[in-house]
C-alpha cells in the first residue's frame, strides 16, 4: 500500500482473513474472487441480519420474508461456488488431495454405521467454516486496530512488545505467547465489541431465569454485547482498558462475563484458530505500520449476525519507518 492511502479496513481484513482460509482449509483455493466472497457475504449478513416483519408476527416458515428477497443471489452464489469446490477437489486422484479441512469432511465416517457425509452436509459444513472463520476475525481484527488507533499509550506499548520479538518468532507459537498485552487489546476489543454480538440457543429441557420460564425447544438469546459491558461485572465497562486482560487480571474475570466464542459444550471450534491467526496478523502489521482513523469519519457499530461499523471504517496507513 502507497504511504498515506485510505483504505476501506474492513474490506481488506476480510480478504486478508479469506486468504488465510484458502491456505489451510481449502488448499484448491475459493473457486471464485475472494473479493466476490467478500462482497456476496456483506450482501448476506445485511439481509439476513434483519428482522422481518413476518418473523415478529409469528408467521409459518414457508411465509415470503420481504426482508430476504435480495438475498437469494448471495445463497445461489455460495452454493454453485462451494459446487464447484468439490468438484475440483473430486476430479484430483485421491492420492494427490491435500490434507485439509475439505479432504476430513469428504472422508469423515461415523463410526458405527461408516456412512459418510451427504453432499449437502459437507457443502453446508464448508459454508459454515468460510463464513464465521473469516467474517468474525476480520470484525476482530477491524475493532482491534480502530481502538488502537484512539489509544496511542496502548497502541505504543504494543508496538515495542512486538518490536522485541524477531520477525521468525511470529512464527513460533510459544514466542507469540508472550505477547501478553497486544493479546489483551484483542481480548479487550473483543470485549467492547463481540464479532458475534448476540448468541441462540435451543432449550433442551423445561428451565427457570430469573422468575421467567423456559420451555423444551424454546429459542434463548444470550448478549455478549450487554454481558461485556454490564456494570456488575466490569469496572467502567465502557472503556477500553486491555489491562484487564493481563495474565495477572484474567482470573478475577467471572467465568461468563466473556464469552466472545460463547461458552459450554458449543463454545466456538474455531477459537484456537482465530486467535493465533489474528494474534500472528497483529504482531506482523504493527511491526512496520501505524492505523489511523480517517479524519472526520464518525463510527458506529451496526448489529447484521455480526457486529460490524456501520459505513466501513476508513483508515490512512502509515509507515512506522517514517514516523
Amino acid at each position: 500500500r502507497r504511504a498515506g492511502r485510505t483504505v476501506e479496513i474492513g474490506h481488506d481484513m476480510a480478504l486478508f482473513t479469506l486468504d488465510v482460509l484458502e491456505r489451510t482449509i481449502l488448499s484448491d483455493g475459493l473457486a471464485d474472487a475472494p473479493g466476490r466472497f467478500a462482497d456476496e457475504m456483506t450482501r448476506f449478513f445485511k439481509v439476513y441480519g434483519r428482522a422481518d416483519p413476518a418473523d415478529l408476527l409469528g408467521l409459518p416458515k414457508w411465509a415470503p420474508r420481504l426482508t430476504r428477497l435480495g438475498g437469494g443471489g448471495s445463497l445461489q452464489f455460495f452454493e454453485g461456488a462451494i459446487s464447484r469446490i468439490l468438484e475440483r477437489r473430486r476430479a484430483r486422484p485421491i492420492s494427490e488431495w491435500p490434507r485439509d479441512l475439505l479432504t476430513m469432511l469428504i472422508e469423515a465416517r461415523d463410526p458405527e454405521s461408516g456412512e459418510g457425509l451427504s453432499e449437502p452436509d459437507i457443502r453446508a459444513n464448508v459454508m459454515t467454516f468460510v463464513a464465521a472463520g473469516h467474517e468474525t476475525t476480520a470484525n476482530a481484527l477491524t475493532w482491534t486496530l480502530y481502538l488502537l488507533s484512539q489509544d496511542d499509550e496502548a497502541r505504543e506499548r504494543a508496538e515495542s512488545e512486538v518490536d522485541a520479538l524477531g520477525e521468525e518468532d511470529l512464527r513460533d507459537p510459544a514466542k507469540l505467547a508472550t505477547l501478553h498485552w497486544t493479546r489483551a487489546c484483542l481480548d479487550e476489543a473483543m470485549r467492547l465489541y463481540p464479532p458475534a454480538a448476540t448468541l441462540s440457543r435451543q432449550a433442551i429441557g423445561p428451565d427457570e431465569v430469573a422468575g421467567v420460564r423456559i420451555r423444551p425447544g424454546a429459542r434463548v438469546l444470550v448478549s455478549p454485547w450487554l454481558v461485556h459491558r454490564h456494570k456488575l461485572n466490569w469496572r467502567d465497562p465502557d472503556l477500553f482498558d486491555p489491562s484487564r486482560f493481563l495474565p495477572e487480571n484474567r482470573d478475577s474475570i467471572p467465568r461468563f462475563a466473556y464469552l466472545p466464542f460463547g461458552a459450554g459444550p458449543r463454545v466456538c471450534i474455531g477459537m484456537g484458530f482465530a486467535i493465533q491467526e489474528a494474534m500472528i496478523a497483529l504482531a506482523t502489521w504493527l511491526r512496520g505500520f501505524r492505523f489511523e482513523l480517517a479524519p472526520g469519519h464518525s463510527v458506529m457499530p451496526r448489529q447484521r449476525l455480526t457486529l460490524r461499523p456501520a459505513g466501513g471504517m476508513p483508515m490512512v496507513i502509515k509507515s512506522r519507518r517514517d514516523s
